[in-house]
């Protein structure tokens, strides 16, 4: 007898080779008709959504971690619109992207195809729910989505609401599947579902994604956790600098590309830090930091070592005193986590080295980490952010939802 991951699985291999099948025409039209119908249920989902925000208050969850479960009008417009821009995109299946001659009057290319079933385990963002949806889609692969229990009621009525799109445009209703049993038994089975899932996705805090990694049978592409670092160089424009540390630290405190950790030149410290703190002290951010930029800005706490390689995913921030680029360079590359990294920096030759020797997928010059997301990338939206080095890196859009398949054109050869 099927087990009730089993039986999602095979559904989901079903409608995957359907998935595969289908034109760009179709495809599109699918996401026009989600989208269309996202908008037009905005308060069922709302509704649904206050649910979740209720329990959330009641557990005591922080205001960040709310701020990543809670649904806007906007955030639901947001996510039509994400859908509606993945329509207007290039359709990457059936791209050809080699053709070969060989001696032997073969020709050998490489096609673009679909994964087939992609899973996903995320936390807290029900929004996660219709990007990934869009995504998978438009790459002709059907999805398995496995949210937080604290996301359940929203992600049940968003799943409806993309249902509901697909059967108007007269597709399978199994092209997105959701797991509605949040118990981790169930999780762990999902993570050994290789007969049916061809890749997983972890998309959360560094606990989900090690317990993904370590448990998982099926092929993990690695989506990781954010302590992303902000180095002001010695080279620097302070207002420029203190307009993006903010930015990057308090426009969303609970998201895996806001700025965590803070490096400082020590020959503008005294130029620098002042202006910076007093703006995070606007958001009310519990600044922690080293002996000289105590001694700078006494409000700032005492430091310790965990802070260094800290993903707070809240109002706080460390600081940390450097006396080169090469001290920067080595600090950020032993604790940072492989996301986005970003230098402040009128040097232009600063500037090349650090893109040059940071170890991350998204490398900044005088800009905030907080770009480095599927919209803002054009990808229309994201599947999550690899920071691992295989198949994927980066905001992940539709290619990385790609693997190829040799074609070979013979007239009859064979091998001797």
């Amino acid at each position: 007898m099927e087990t009730y991951m089993e039986t999602l699985g095979c559904r989901a291999k079903e409608a995957s080779r359907a998935a595969a099948k289908l034109t760009t025409v179709e495809k599109n039209r699918g996401l026009e008709f989600v989208a269309e119908e996202l908008c037009l249920r905005k308060e069922e989902l709302l509704s649904e959504n206050e649910k979740d925000m209720e329990a959330a208050r009641e557990q005591g969850m922080s205001e960040a971690l709310q701020d990543r479960l809670r649904l806007t009008q906007a955030r639901i417009e947001a996510m039509a619109e994400g859908l509606r821009q993945i329509a207007g995109l290039s359709d990457p299946i059936g791209e050809v992207l080699s053709m070969k001659n060989r001696p032997n009057g073969l020709r050998i290319g490489k096609k673009r195809v679909p994964l087939g079933v992609v899973g996903i385990i995320y936390e807290s963002r029900p929004n996660v729910t219709a990007d990934a949806f869009g995504l998978c889609f438009k790459t002709g692969n059907a999805v398995i989505l496995r949210g937080g229990s604290d996301a359940i009621n929203s992600n049940k009525a968003i799943v409806q609401v993309i249902k509901a799109g697909l059967r108007k445009a007269r597709l399978s209703q199994d092209l997105i599947l959701l797991v509605e049993d949040t118990s981790r038994a169930v999780a762990t089975e999902m993570m050994r579902l290789h007969e049916y899932i061809d890749v997983l996705i972890p998309r959360g805090g560094a606990g989900l994604i090690s317990t993904v990694v370590q448990n998982s049978t099926v092929p993990v592409i690695e989506t990781g956790t954010g302590n992303c670092h902000i180095y002001v160089d010695e080279s620097v424009d302070v207002t420029m600098a203190a307009e993006i540390i903010e930015n990057a630290k308090t426009q969303r405190l609970g998201v895996c590309n806001a700025c965590e950790s803070l490096v400082i030149h020590e020959n503008v410290l005294e130029q620098a830090l002042p202006g910076i703190v007093k703006r995070l002290n606007n958001h009310q951010v519990e600044i922690r930091g080293d002996e000289k930029a105590r001694a700078v800005c006494t409000e700032i706490l005492p430091a310790s070592e965990e802070d260094w390689g800290m993903e707070y995913l809240d109002a706080i921030i460390s600081v940390k005193t450097v006396a080169s680029l090469d001290e920067a360079i080595r600090h950020i590359n032993r604790y940072n986590t492989g996301h986005s990294e970003a230098i402040i920096t009128k040097d232009y030759d600063s500037a090349l080295r650090f893109q040059d020797e940071i170890d991350a997928a998204a490398v900044y010059v005088n800009a905030s980490t907080r770009f480095t997301d599927g919209f803002e990338f054009g990808f229309g939206a994201e599947i999550g952010i690899s920071t691992q080095k295989l198949h994927a890196r980066g905001p992940m859009g539709l290619e990385a939802l790609t693997t190829t398949k040799y074609i070979i054109f013979g007239n009859g050869q064979i091998r001797k």
